[in-house]
């Protein structure tokens, strides 16, 4: 008799964190590359290179949901992965330059490693939707290797910014276009391996702190400033993990099966970009922040902080609509109230617009917790 199909993934397996690894390192280097540059130029670049990344990241979310890496070739298959994207990772710098084919090849490798382990899945529909996907990330693959060719030859003209939209559009249509049909939503891996994602990102926003006290003395004042920036990292820690992981399992798990995937692209996929943006500015913002506390941020980096903060609660809102998890006004308020600190950052000290930013969302994650429900006690009394 023909054992059965095993069941989709329940837990996040130590292979999976290992992967986290290479992504954290992406994230490294896109809070740099903002750093070094924070124009509107900048941003598009960035902005542009983490849209196609994580697509990809969260389609290898998506592989190991329903494809466990329990089995050698699996796990080779899945480091063939990981090795696209750290060389994915390495070229970010220079990707709308002399680095452009690097990326674009370790690219074309991650979206085929991506269908070959995919395809291995038990699940007949699963197999015949990713194959329906995957011709529309191989086009996408191909316009950013295009891209790369061209930016090797003339450097981040517009006609390579034009091959990079067209890429990211592809992208955001293929679940339009492909269909979701066919896909399972394992709800407890789902919520965990991404809640892990924006756990192994918040890190890179401690990080910035490091960075940016290097080489001054560790005196009061700057164990005042790391403190300050570790209350930043962790209201925004608490904007995501204060339970919000668990109703996001509980919304999964009580939809339709047939209605999951939909839920899941859009909260997962589509909301998850701008909290993950949102993350690399701040860290960017901060990390100037603490190296120049006593000047102004100016405008780019008042902008990279404040709106950093506020783009990570507005995607963190977008998801938690997409999921029907209610009370997110508090939330949309402090990300509004934040925006208003950027005058701070531009004309007083940088200190003065971290301040602010620090007690406006530590002010929203208050009045959220008094503004919650009283769980109920055990017994009904």
């Amino acid at each position: 008799m023909t054992p059965p199909p095993p069941a989709l993934a329940e837990r996040v397996t130590t292979l999976e964190l290992f992967f986290d690894l290479v992504f954290v390192f992406t994230i490294t280097q896109l809070t740099a590359l903002l750093s070094e540059d924070a124009s509107l130029a900048g941003l598009l670049r960035v902005l542009l290179l983490l849209a196609v990344i994580w697509w990809m990241y969260g389609g290898y979310a998506w592989l190991t949901n329903a494809v466990a890496p329990d089995r050698a070739a699996r796990r080779l298959l899945l480091l063939a992965g990981m090795g696209g994207f750290l060389v994915l990772a390495l070229s970010i710098p220079r990707a709308f330059g002399d680095g452009g084919v690097a990326f674009g090849l370790a690219y074309l490798v991650v979206v085929g490693v991506h269908v070959a382990l995919f395809s291995r899945t038990y699940s007949l529909g699963a197999a015949q939707a990713i194959l329906r996907t995957a011709r529309f990330n191989l086009i996408s693959a191909l316009l950013v290797l295009g891209a790369g060719v061209l930016a090797t030859r003339s450097g981040p003209a517009p006609a390579v910014y034009a091959l990079w939209l067209a890429a990211v559009a592809v992208e955001g249509v293929t679940p339009f276009l492909g269909g979701l049909r066919g896909y399972e939503i394992a709800p407890a891996h789902f919520v965990e391996r991404h809640g892990l994602v924006v756990l192994v990102a918040l890190g890179e926003s401690v990080v910035a702190i490091g960075i940016g006290a290097a080489g001054y003395p560790v005196d009061v004042t700057l164990a005042a400033l790391a403190v300050l920036g570790l209350l930043l990292s962790a209201g925004l820690w608490w904007m995501y993990f204060g339970g919000d992981d668990a109703r996001a399992e509980h919304a999964l798990a009580a939809a339709p099966a047939a209605r999951r995937p939909r839920m899941a692209i859009e909260a997962f996929g589509y909301w998850h970009l701008p909290i993950l943006l949102g993350i690399i500015a701040t860290a960017a913002g901060m990390e100037t922040a603490i190296a120049h506390p006593y000047e102004p941020l100016g405008p780019a980096m008042a902008l990279a902080l404040a709106g950093g903060v506020a783009l990570f609660l507005a995607g963190d809102v977008l998801f938690r609509r997409s999921l029907e998890i209610s009370g997110s006004r508090w939330r949309a308020a402090a990300a509004v109230l934040i925006l208003a600190t950027i005058p701070l950052g531009v004309f007083a000290p940088a200190v003065a617009q971290l301040i602010a930013v620090v007690a406006l969302l530590g002010a929203g994650v208050v009045a959220e917790a008094r503004a919650a429900p009283a769980p109920a006690r055990p017994g009904g009394g």
